[in-house]
């Protein structure tokens, strides 16, 4: 049986400069909308994609992996309730709080905001952004690969005729 990290390692994203930049667009747009601080778009893995706002004084190595964490013990307690999973989590503090958005299949959106918005706002609008950096993804996923990007399906050959070439008798 394949898990869902499995799958997701098998087809990884490879983002170029541009999609970063789509990327970027989108969590700003979302970010001036919402009035939140800042957002943080994470895979599953735990390992920040990109961000956008004030995320100076965040630890974001921790924040990622804590966000992952998060969503695979709440991906579980949904499983054990009957559902696949919940699409949005949402923490509240007594300064700051924290939305987590499932966008796709494999990246999550952590939106800190402080008492300047409400919840309605952001989830407002992380549901617009979310489906935008869908559309996003979508295409990413059907670029044709660039050359360079299938290393693993002639690496070896290649490595074998390299090596032949140099170690020659």
């Amino acid at each position: 049986m394949v898990s869902d990290s499995d799958h997701l390692r098998e087809k990884r994203v490879v983002f170029y400069k541009e999609d970063v930049e789509k990327i970027n667009e989108v969590l700003i747009e979302f970010l001036k909308l919402s009035d939140s601080k800042c957002n943080i778009l994470i895979d599953k893995e735990g390992h920040m994609v990109t961000k956008a706002g004030k995320t100076g004084a965040i630890d974001l190595q921790s924040v990622s992996a804590l966000v992952a964490g998060s969503y695979a013990a709440t991906r579980e307690m949904a499983r054990l309730l009957g559902e696949d999973e919940f699409s949005v989590l949402f923490h509240q503090g007594r300064k700051d709080s924290i939305q987590l958005t499932l966008v796709g299949d494999r990246t999550i959106l952590a939106t800190v905001f402080d008492e300047r918005t409400t919840i309605g706002m952001v989830r407002l609008y992380a549901k617009e952004a979310s489906e935008k950096l869908e559309e996003i993804f979508r295409a990413i996923l059907e670029r044709p690969p660039q050359e360079g990007e299938d290393l693993d399906k002639n690496f070896g050959e290649d490595a074998k005729g390299a090596l032949d070439f140099f170690f020659v008798d």
